[in-house]
């Protein structure tokens, strides 16, 4: 039960990480979306003008990257947690979201440099910003499966 757990969990941190970057989108108006910007350097369907992709194809393939990637970090802290390393805490979360964001930094980095034809983008902006997207990532997804394993957790009350 506890991949499924950790499963929903990574979903749901996903997509909370995903919403706070498309949040700054439209505060910042510079372009973080994740999905798009993931979909149009793995379909390789950069504009002509260094911007975006709008095809369906790249959408699709930027949300299914972006999630697997999600439920396999996850995956990763429970492994972290199964090997008595941290516990899905909010104060845990954050230090493995901290540490998660600087590795997706770097790992954006070095997509960006080794891609044929990146998007224009605010690069520097974008990969500060992935930090604390990650760090939210990593107190969600501690959070989500911290309730998920115990149902009982009042957290209303």
């Amino acid at each position: 039960m506890k991949l499924v757990y950790i499963t929903l969990a990574g979903l749901g941190a996903t997509a909370a990480m995903t919403a706070f970057m498309y949040l700054l989108t439209l505060l910042t108006k510079r372009t973080m979306k994740v999905i798009k910007i993931l979909g149009t350097m793995v379909t390789h369907q950069t504009q002509p003008d260094g911007s975006l992709s709008g095809s369906m194809s790249s959408a699709i393939a930027g949300t299914l990257a972006h999630y697997a990637l999600g439920i396999l970090f996850a995956l990763g802290y429970l492994a972290f947690w199964h090997s008595d390393v941290g516990a899905p805490t909010a104060a845990w979360g954050a230090l493995f979201g901290l540490a998660h964001g600087l590795l997706a930094m770097a790992g954006w980095y070095f997509y960006f440099m080794l891609h044929s034809q990146p998007p224009v983008i605010a690069l520097r902006t974008y990969l500060l910003s992935l930090i604390f997207a990650h760090i939210i990532f990593g107190i969600v997804v501690s959070y989500v499966y911290y309730l998920l394993v115990h149902p009982n957790f009042s957290f209303w009350s």
